[in-house]
């Protein structure tokens, strides 16, 4: 495909116009009916997105669609804020390597060494004598590349009103925190698992290293410097920054319906606490891109971006992590990135290291996902990514490659008796919260079972004639707990 415009008018009317369908790996799009933005939008229950495209090694255009807020007429803008997620991690991690590069931290030094509000605790075990505590070696390489082995892989948030747990007692699972402790519980430096527990941490080490509130510190080392002027830490949000803050939205019976209060709050700062814009998001790529390729006054050196770069733990079946951000492609058509799935919200960046391209996309909805995916899929097209590979269904148990599960599952469950379960996605992983217990991380089964990892529990869904689940069972102890969506 070869679209033209200096101004880039003939592929934004192509993405706007002919948003491209998602169909399962191997199957052919052609024949296959592309839809306008808009109407995609309105069939998945997506309020609003905004995109912003890289081309050329800069901002060559961006643009909000749809509304900040469903059944309210203010139209999403470029200056609209969305919640970034883990693509608040890069972020993170680049602050930290700035940190190395002025010879306040060590990429491959004992953690604990720096740390002086918190310690990451002993791994304890039992022998014939008692109680034995062994204290791991943690290093910064390994938070910032989930190698650690530290537990919790994402953080639901707290509603508008909720008690805001403190950075340590997140740390040490303590109430009102509603994740538990974040240990050490596989072998550290061996392999990747996600962990956003790994980048609290990181907050913690940051703020004791500096002396430094992590949002201060974030404007100071990354945020300032690169121009992100409408980003910030800040949680919760001020009265002013609210007003041009995207709310949140779930998808219920097909349309977006506002979370209460408009958003949750994320005291975890490092792996979910960014405001900003697809613009900055943008900017911050520009700036590793810049660093990369050895510009003058860049972000980092090129020596730590090549660092950053690198895989840290090349395995089968997962990502390539570098530091702080997933790997894809290779040579001229390597590709960095990082996705994110706030409550109510989703959102991607991808660039290529050499080449100037690349976009961002945020949505203020869960039903925003598949949404983001196709636009991404159409915004490669129009602007010939090489070596891109579209993102596909998989016909596994309705998620994603990348393992994204689909919203089709995505809310809360309950009985008559008062029990319940909130069913939430989060970066590859379906996330399951009974009553006011942690939410756990599940394991698909089949299409529509799960394993809850953690516990001798499972739970199906049922689905509708419209492919959303209607109600779920849990199967525990040989009992079966049915719950309907509510």
């Amino acid at each position: 495909m070869r679209l033209s415009g200096s101004d880039h008018s003939e592929r934004i009317a192509y993405i706007e116009q002919q948003v491209a369908p998602l169909v399962a790996e191997g199957e052919d799009t052609a024949g296959k009916p592309r839809s306008p933005l808009l109407a995609r939008m309105a069939e998945a229950g997506a309020a609003g997105i905004s995109v912003a495209v890289i081309e050329d090694g800069r901002i060559a255009w961006a643009r909000g669609y749809g509304v900040v807020e469903a059944g309210k007429p203010e139209l999403v803008t470029p200056e609209t804020l969305f919640q970034c997620a883990s693509i608040s991690k890069p972020v993170a991690a680049v602050m930290a390597l700035r940190l190395v590069e002025e010879g306040k931290l060590t990429l491959d030094g004992d953690v604990n060494d720096y740390l002086t509000s918190w310690k990451i605790p002993p791994i304890t075990y039992w022998d014939k004598k008692g109680r034995v505590d062994k204290q791991p070696h943690i290093t910064l390489r390994q938070l910032i590349s989930h190698t650690a082995g530290l537990t919790v892989h994402g953080f639901p948030g707290y509603p508008v009103g909720a008690p805001l747990p403190s950075l340590t007692t997140i740390l040490n699972g303590e109430s009102p925190a509603n994740t538990p402790p974040i240990r050490v519980d596989t072998l550290p430096g061996v392999q990747m698992r996600y962990s956003g527990g790994g980048y609290t941490v990181l907050t913690q080490l940051l703020e004791d290293v500096t002396g430094k509130p992590f949002p201060t510190l974030a404007q100071e080392l990354v945020l300032a410097p690169l121009g992100m002027r409408d980003s910030g830490f800040e949680q919760p949000l001020s009265t002013e920054r609210a007003r041009i803050a995207a709310k949140a939205h779930h998808v219920r019976d097909g349309k977006a319906q506002p979370i209460p209060g408009g958003w949750h709050i994320y005291p975890e700062l490092a792996p979910d606490g960014l405001w900003a814009t697809p613009s900055d998001l943008a900017r911050f790529a520009l700036g590793l891109r810049a660093a990369l390729a050895g510009e003058p006054q860049a972000i980092l050196s090129q020596a730590t971006m090549r660092k950053m770069m690198t895989p840290q733990a090349p395995e089968e079946n997962v990502d390539a992590v570098g530091l702080g951000v997933f790997l894809s492609g290779a040579g001229a058509t390597a590709r960095f990135g990082h996705t994110g799935g706030n409550e109510g919200f989703n959102c991607e960046l991808t660039a290529y290291q050499q080449r100037g391209q690349g976009a961002v996309v945020m949505t203020n909805g869960d039903g925003g996902w598949l949404v983001l995916k196709a636009l991404l899929n159409t915004i490669a097209e129009a602007y010939n990514w090489p070596d891109y590979t579209p993102f596909h269904l998989s016909g596994a148990w309705g998620a994603a490659d990348g393992g994204e599960p689909f919203t089709q599952f995505v809310g809360t469950y309950a009985d008559d008796a008062g029990r319940r379960c909130a069913v939430t996605s989060d970066d590859g992983e379906l996330w399951l919260a009974f009553g006011n217990q942690p939410s756990l991380p599940s394991t698909p089964e089949t299409a529509t079972t799960y394993s809850v990892d953690g516990l001798n529990a499972r739970v199906t869904f049922t689905l509708g004639d419209t492919g959303g689940a209607t109600a779920l069972i849990l199967h525990q102890n040989g009992r079966d707990m049915p719950l309907t969506r509510r």
